[in-house]
């Protein structure tokens, strides 16, 4: 630990204030110097929120840095974004800031983690990289909150960062609304989260994906995931849920107990399970299977409502009467054959699927087709 004189300017931004200066790489990848709240996709209550690091982005930097170091040539412009929940003093006269990096430090990293990872690995291959100075802006009084939004507005508006990871970010940024001061964010960004709708959907899959005897137990691909395991990303099942499920057209939405609400739907999924997967249904839980059955719970929890029964037999039933009544070209929809790998559902676009739940729709309300009506 040291302390840092430095050059900076001040830059006010609203509440924000920046301080823009240069650090030379040693500085910089010192311990304890900065750290990455990375985002934990095993642990739901996380409270990071940076992406996983790609490393082979990151060795392609270093390369080109180490490159340049005979010719003198390899240059790196864009800023790295730092930020401390402490203050930092800037004097006026001299236009310069100094800090205890052991008083203030470990700065977090909002935006440049693949740039300090690369001069990192540059550095250790190279001791003249030590010297190469990096452009950095340092906010401080930043709590970790704003920084998270930061991280999020920095990401979206001006370049893509991993939906999964954007998800959970509104989703922790909804359950903070009321509770802790958020900063300004763009208005599409702030009516997500005044909704509420992308924290709940990523709870319905975080319930789906942990709970042990649930058909989804493990075979969802969680944003920060590394490995390849899992049938469907997070972003889609999320998508698919604020799009169907979470709509005021939905029975579902007016349970009003969420924990309820958590439960039919793992049920529904349960009596999907018994009557399409016979162990070797794996499109069910794909993109295809997710689709059409949150498309489908619409009209299928409205026949329920009025029975006010959402338990597994009662479902399960109520799938199997539908599923014998679908006519036409889609009529292998309630075989287990039909969701096997290279059958059927694997071939279908959205406006196939779209196609197919209008079908099972009418299926449905043949089940009651029996009852004499009154006028």
């Amino acid at each position: 630990m040291a302390k840092i004189h430095i050059p900076a300017a001040r830059v006010k931004q609203g509440g924000l204030t920046l301080y823009t200066t240069a650090l030379k790489v040693k500085d910089l990848i010192a311990d304890h110097f900065y750290n990455v709240e990375k985002l934990d996709p095993a642990d739901s209550n996380d409270k990071g929120y940076q992406r996983v690091l790609n490393v082979a982005r990151a060795r392609k930097l270093a390369d080109y840095i180490i490159k340049g170091q005979d010719e003198q040539d390899a240059f790196l412009p864009t800023s790295v974004f730092l930020a401390t929940d402490k203050s930092i003093p800037f004097n006026e006269h001299s236009h310069t800031i100094e800090f205890d990096t052991a008083a203030v430090g470990p700065f977090s990293v909002v935006d440049g983690q693949h740039r300090l990872e690369g001069l990192k690995m540059a550095a250790e291959k190279d001791p003249r990289v030590l010297e190469f100075e990096v452009p950095v802006n340092i906010a401080i009084n930043l709590p970790t909150i704003h920084q998270m939004c930061h991280f999020l507005i920095v990401n979206s508006t001006q370049k893509s960062v991993d939906k999964s990871v954007e998800q959970r970010i509104i989703a922790r940024l909804s359950d903070a609304m009321g509770v802790e001061d958020l900063p300004s964010l763009p208005k599409w960004i702030l009516r997500t989260v005044e909704k509420g709708e992308v924290e709940r959907a990523i709870r319905y899959v975080d319930y789906l994906n942990e709970t042990p005897d649930s058909p989804w137990h493990g075979k969802i691909k969680m944003a920060n995931t590394d490995s390849e395991d899992g049938t469907i990303n997070q972003r889609s099942f999320v998508k698919a849920i604020v799009k169907y499920v979470l709509t005021a057209n939905n029975p579902i939405s007016i349970v009003k107990d969420f924990d309820k609400e958590k439960k039919i739907f793992l049920n529904y999924w349960k009596a999907i399970q018994l009557n399409l997967d016979d162990g070797d249904s794996e499109t069910l839980y794909k993109y295809g299977g997710v689709e059409l059955f949150c498309k489908f719970s619409i009209p299928f929890f409205v026949k329920l409502q009025d029975r006010g029964n959402y338990t597994v037999p009662t479902m399960e039933k109520l799938l199997r009467e539908c599923f014998e009544k679908v006519e036409g070209d889609y009529v292998g929809v309630g075989h287990p054959d039909w969701w096997k790998t290279g059958g059927q559902a694997g071939r279908l676009n959205a406006g196939a699927l779209t196609i197919v739940c209008q079908e099972m729709t009418k299926a449905l309300h043949k089940t009651s087709a029996g009852i004499e009506i009154q006028i």
